[in-house]
């Protein structure tokens, strides 16, 4: 079984683990869209129910509606014992700063974000390395030479996913046009399915036949939109092709799942940290769904040509563009 970085030794290893070394307290924040957004948070909620079915150890979550409800969250799970507390998204950060350095024993992890404090771990990955594989996916599937990309919220991160991607896609065939747009400039991005929707139907009337969400919940209205025109979506953070077997492309698995297991994990067995780990392709912690939902759109060339730009990337022969070090995409 592969390894993710050494800050995140044996992650997917952890998943087996049937029992834990120490009673713990954790609970899960999540961002806006909730635990059943089918995308990130969901990804988180899987990784917190698979703790508990493997081990016996109960949780508490709790979902954000509002931004003010953070903090109050936060501080009132250590008020309560409750150790460790993992909060899902980058918009919890100022919040976080805040509530950790309130509570000093208690550790806190965060995905998506850097907090600087010696009780909190910090979890980013390498969404850009996942998003260039299914782009390649999408220029090889595509007939018109056309795709599209439908992002949340207007942020660097997004930018991530939506540069990655581009770059898989000219990596593949670089006649190929693409197509983007972002949902918004707050938070209520992440939860607007029908503005998704008219977005990715915008993009299939300029051409686009494959179309690439990374949207939390307004994805759903992206996927739904490909799957009523007869064309293709991608889907992003969980495994969203059962959602439109047969018009689901691939999803690119942003592994957060793993991100919450391991940080329960590492509370029960005595192995806590803080600092920073960063998950890509060589640790795991971002890859594309092949099932029985979408086999049949995945040809044995594709498969050879993602086996062949995975591997390029892992030992470092194909560099992908990280847009939160540099804005300037390559196109």
């Amino acid at each position: 079984m592969k390894k993710l970085l050494t800050t995140m030794v044996a992650a997917v290893a952890c998943y087996a683990t049937v029992a834990s070394a120490a009673e713990i307290k954790p609970a899960v924040v999540y961002d806006m869209g909730g635990k059943f957004d089918r995308s990130f948070n969901q990804s988180a909620h899987m990784g917190a129910e698979k703790y508990k079915e493997d081990t016996g150890t109960a949780y508490r979550d709790f979902e954000i509606q509002n931004d003010s409800q953070r903090e109050q969250a936060m501080r009132n799970f250590a008020r309560r014992g409750m150790n460790p507390i993992v909060v899902i998204g980058f918009s919890q950060a100022s919040a976080l700063e805040k509530v950790a350095a309130e509570f000093p024993d208690t550790n806190f992890a965060i995905v998506d974000s850097v907090v600087d404090l010696p009780n909190v771990q910090s979890i980013l990955f390498k969404e850009q390395e996942g998003s260039f594989l299914v782009g390649v996916l999408a220029a090889m599937a595509s007939k018109t030479h056309k795709v599209g990309f439908v992002g949340g919220m207007d942020i660097p991160l997004i930018h991530k996913f939506s540069c990655g991607y581009a770059q898989g896609v000219k990596y593949a065939n670089s006649d190929t046009e693409v197509f983007q747009n972002m949902t918004g400039t707050t938070g209520a991005a992440w939860n607007d399915p029908v503005k998704g929707g008219e977005l990715a139907k915008s993009q299939f009337d300029r051409g686009a036949d494959v179309i690439y969400h990374a949207a939390g919940g307004t994805g759903v209205g992206v996927l739904q939109a490909a799957a009523d025109a007869g064309k293709l979506g991608i889907g992003v953070d969980s495994n969203q092709n059962a959602l439109h077997p047969g018009s689901v492309l691939t999803s690119m698995l942003k592994r957060v799942d793993v991100a919450v297991y391991q940080a329960f994990s590492d509370a029960a067995n005595g192995k806590w940290h803080s600092g920073t780990s960063i998950l890509g392709l060589k640790e795991d912690g971002v890859a594309w769904a092949l099932d029985e939902n979408n086999e049949k759109l995945i040809t044995d060339d594709m498969k050879a040509a993602v086996a062949k730009a995975k591997a390029e990337i892992i030992d470092g022969s194909l560099k992908v563009h990280d847009y939160m070090t540099d804005s300037a995409c390559p196109m």
